[in-house]
């Protein structure tokens, strides 16, 4: 609860501004955004692995079996080719599934009915036959899980046209692009991370609403700055908050742009931004080559942007190699505070 005293804009009294805010984690605002979906459709459904009696294998969704029974939560076989085709045939047939994969990349089992049958059909039938379905999960680096579970499918799943891709950061991230994702009448991707699903963050009266969404292709800027423009999605958004605290007491102010959507890409937020600082690193967690990072560079090259570069734009990501299993090693893989920090400064030339 934030208590605000300011001058009335007319008449110059003093008013008193209540603001509720509460602590969320990201793990309960995907929660609730599932809840109040399903109440609110009776076409949505949720399968998966372990989703049901065990409350979900991150407790994503915990509570919602005993709430909604067996035919909207769907327990599934360790077979993601087979339960991604079942979710994609009902969004067909007029349902509105949540597909949740333990991790994404066990979605690789799955990938011709997210690429071939979700992705291209609206397309193929000439726009008479949508595929409503939210593909969920965690995505990226976790810790200590190796080269076959660290890998992030920003890049793989936004090369592909049909599909939309979400990257959440925050609870409100997480909470309003999940229910416009479940609203869609496309096929969405929404990439969540593991070690988020616990880190808490304050949820105003207006994102705790029911009719909170977020709109998808639309990014926000986290903390204005006039000297670099960050641009990242997910956890590296935090980093390079993180990155920005600190080096604002060097005298640098950082603007941080949350993507939040990686398809479509909000360009116009970037390019307005780098108008203003003339400077540009972009921040990442998953390879170099072909990423995020590479897009966005390629567009502002491209775009009206390019000519108020001072300095060629950046790009922190991981390292372009499988990822290591000791944990030294997979530290020295995926972009740290102090990274983002080197770069700014060899950005700016300090």
């Amino acid at each position: 609860r934030v208590t605000g005293l300011g001058l009335g804009p007319s008449s110059g009294n003093l008013v008193v501004v209540v603001v509720q805010l509460e602590l969320v984690t990201v793990r309960d605002a995907l929660n609730q955004a599932m809840d109040e979906e399903l109440e609110r459709d009776e076409r949505v459904f949720l399968l998966g692995e372990e989703v049901a009696q065990y409350d979900g294998a991150y407790k994503v969704s915990r509570g919602l079996w005993k709430k909604y029974g067996d035919k909207r939560i769907i327990d599934t076989p360790i077979s993601e080719m087979g339960f991604a085709g079942i979710a994609v045939g009902a969004a067909m047939a007029g349902l509105r599934p949540i597909c949740e994969f333990m991790t994404f990349n066990f979605s690789m089992q799955a990938i011709d009915q997210v690429i071939n049958s979700a992705a291209k059909t609206y397309y193929m039938s000439a726009g008479l036959q949508p595929v409503p379905i939210v593909f969920r999960g965690p995505n990226g680096a976790s810790a200590g899980v190796a080269a076959q579970h660290s890998q992030c499918f920003a890049a793989w799943y936004s090369h592909c046209p049909g599909l939309k891709v979400l990257s959440p950061w925050s609870a409100e991230d997480a909470k309003g692009l999940l229910k416009s994702a479940i609203r869609d009448d496309n096929p969405v991707v929404v990439l969540e991370n593991e070690l988020m699903y616990g880190v808490a963050f304050e949820l105003s009266d207006e994102a705790q609403s029911k009719d909170f969404v977020i709109p998808i292709g639309k990014a926000k800027i986290e903390r204005p700055g006039n000297h670099v423009t960050l641009v990242a999605h997910s956890r590296m958004v935090g980093f390079c908050l993180d990155a920005a605290a600190v080096l604002a007491k060097e005298g640098v102010e950082c603007e941080v742009i949350n993507l939040r959507t990686i398809r479509p890409l909000d360009t116009d937020t970037i390019e307005a931004s780098i108008m203003k600082t003339n400077h540009l690193i972009s921040v990442e967690g998953g390879w170099p080559q072909f990423g995020v990072g590479a897009e966005i560079c390629a567009r502002i090259m491209e775009g009206p942007a390019f000519n108020y570069l001072d300095a060629p734009a950046i790009r922190v990501t991981g390292v372009d190699i499988p990822m290591p299993y000791a944990k030294i090693l997979e530290d020295n893989s995926v972009p740290q505070i102090k990274d983002i920090i080197f770069s700014v400064k060899k950005t700016l030339n300090m």
